[in-house]
């Protein structure tokens, strides 16, 4: 049985992965974003010397407001700020990190509807913040340091605009596909959400040598993610079919994520990436400590798959920062969500959507097979994930029937599948999945414990 819940100090601003809500609504209003700005400079500024801090986001309409409040709030605590526009979380990432800044930030809700969107940072090494960082700002935020650390004249930042970020990112990311190979031959229908990587991505696999058909690449502010991307790949799977494409590759909103179609437009999650990839590293000798890194989301199947190649799977709670954080402390080098968000580690430090795909297209060159064929490595057990909204978010542990049905069914289950849930980090809603060999059977108790989180979670 597996529930996850919150412990330790309660967050006031950032859930699991940065700060996120509709746009102009509490926290998402351009007061906190300049807030977050201060403190985010006050955190960074470290030695006596002068700073900077990238800015990247989305195509989102909101991103305008919120990316000035933010600068305005860096500028004012005597830190630069290095403008990129509309680029890739992992570009961003990599930016970070090349130009030696002090810090990153990314204005994007990822998946999520136009009206809504988000803070996340990144540390000058490019990965995500440690929970530690995250509280110091809310910390500085809520102590009231307003007239605290003000530069005056000559010491207020400035702000600067980086034209040619996405041109250096798009070398960035073709530079990890191996050099003895090039994308000729292969038909690659696209999807990029309409979002942050609507330039880059096209640029990237046309420059390799790919025949290209790309949807989702004419943001207006207010299209991204709506009836197209990695959440809704039915767009995707239509071009597959009249084009006759190798692979569909469908991006999120701000391009750290990606799900595939193969050849027939069937789908191919994560884990089936991890799969595939995993056991291609674990043949060549180049997973670390032959060990791959999931979440307690992932599929029994994958394990199958990595211990018949002689692997191990480590598993972490839900998010890929959690995943990075493990792969740090142990020295791993490749791990990832069924989500979607594939950790190269070797490539770069967050989840990147094109270097996967690149992975990916580079092992259906090697192998000389297709997607389709690929995929046979893993057999999925079914799985059921509802989603349900919740009035509070009550611990799994205060809730004595939902315990007793957890346990109930994991007996009934009996180690052929799992029960677990947990609670949205960024919405009210309590997920629940059940993983079984029957799909049928897991499909009830999927309900049955959407009926009494109802019952038990009411005010």
């Amino acid at each position: 049985m597996m529930s996850e819940d919150c412990g330790g100090r309660s967050r006031r601003l950032f859930g699991t992965d940065g700060v996120r809500g509709v746009a102009n609504v509490y926290p998402m209003t351009t007061e906190i974003a300049m807030q977050l700005g201060r403190a985010a400079a006050y955190v960074f500024k470290q030695e006596p010397r002068r700073h900077r801090i990238v800015i990247g986001k989305d195509t989102r309409l909101s991103c305008y407001m919120i990316e000035n409040a933010l600068s305005a709030g860096i500028c004012s605590m005597g830190v630069d700020v290095l403008l990129v526009g509309p680029l890739p979380t992992p570009g961003i990432a990599f930016i970070t990190s090349s130009m030696r800044a002090d810090a990153g930030v990314v204005i994007s809700a990822s998946h999520n509807p136009y009206q809504d969107n988000g803070i996340k940072f990144f540390s000058k090494d490019g990965f995500k913040l440690p929970d530690d960082i995250e509280m110091a700002m809310e910390d500085y935020i809520f102590a009231d340091n307003g007239e605290v650390h003000r530069p005056t004249a000559s010491e207020i930042g400035k702000a600067f605009r980086i034209e040619d970020a996405g041109g250096r990112y798009v070398v960035f990311a073709k530079n990890t596909f191996p050099k003895e190979l090039t994308l000729e031959g292969l038909t690659i229908a696209l999807d990029c959400a309409n979002g942050a990587a609507y330039k880059v991505a096209p640029a990237v696999f046309s420059e390799l040598g790919a025949t290209l058909c790309a949807v989702g690449v004419d943001p207006n502010g207010e299209n991204i993610n709506k009836e197209c991307g990695s959440l809704y790949t039915g767009r995707l799977r239509e071009l597959v079919q009249e084009t006759g494409a190798d692979v569909g590759i469908a991006l999120d909103g701000d391009g750290d994520r990606v799900i595939f179609l193969d050849e027939k437009g069937e789908e191919v999650d994560g884990d089936g990436v991890m799969a595939i990839c995993g056991s291609r590293l674990l043949r060549e000798g180049r997973l670390c400590k032959n060990t791959l890194v999931s979440t307690i989301m992932s599929n029994k199947g994958l394990d199958e798959v990595i211990e018949r190649e002689g692997g191990r799977i480590v598993r972490t709670r839900v998010g890929d920062r959690y995943v990075v954080e493990e792969m740090l402390k142990h020295g791993y080098n490749f791990g990832g969500e069924q989500s979607g968000h594939m950790l190269f580690l070797d490539h770069n430090t967050t989840g990147d959507g094109i270097i996967t795909a690149l992975q990916l297209l580079s092992i259906i060159i090697r192998e000389g097979k297709s997607l389709s064929e690929l995929k046979k490595i893993m057999e999925p057990y079914p799985q059921v994930l509802l989603n349900v909204e919740v009035e509070n978010k009550k611990r799994i542990d205060d809730m004595p029937k939902l315990k007793k049905m957890m346990k109930d069914i994991e007996k009934k289950l009996d180690n052929k599948g799992r029960v677990f849930i947990r609670y949205s980090g960024t919405e009210p809603l309590a997920r629940v999945l059940v993983e079984g060999k029957d799909r049928d059977e897991i499909s009830i108790m999927a309900k049955e414990l959407i009926d009494i989180i109802k019952e038990e979670t009411r005010v």
